[in-house]
């Protein structure tokens, strides 16, 4: 199974459908980092609406993401983070100090381009 990206201008938006397993977010990682690399995109935004829980090797994952992505020059933002969620990815010290989070995902598009000052 792999995890849609769709491309809106310069900006990658996900939504996560469903509960993934380790391999699935390994594949998510490629694909994603693949794509920013293709299409030279400036931000991403994850929705999480639908992610109830996580457990620690996908939170870890996820932190890789947002680390690798900033690397590669694109700015994430975070959308629709469920409290278990939250709660695990501190409890596990995953390192999203700086990385903008939104409630839903059109609220995550205006601040992915209030962040990058579009």
């Amino acid at each position: 199974m792999r995890i849609p990206i769709l491309k809106l201008q310069d900006y990658l938006l996900i939504s996560i459908q469903t509960e993934i397993d380790d391999k699935t977010a390994i594949q998510f990682q490629e694909d994603l980092l693949n794509k920013i690399r293709e299409y030279g995109t400036s931000g991403v935004v994850i929705d999480l609406t639908s992610v109830e829980l996580v457990d620690s090797y996908i939170a870890k994952v996820l932190g890789d993401v947002v680390m690798m992505s900033d690397l590669m020059g694109a700015k994430v933002v975070l959308t629709g983070i469920q409290p278990a969620v939250a709660i695990t990815l501190i409890d596990l010290g995953i390192p999203l100090k700086n990385v903008p989070t939104a409630l839903d995902l059109e609220q995550g598009l205006y601040k992915l381009h209030k962040e990058l000052g579009v």
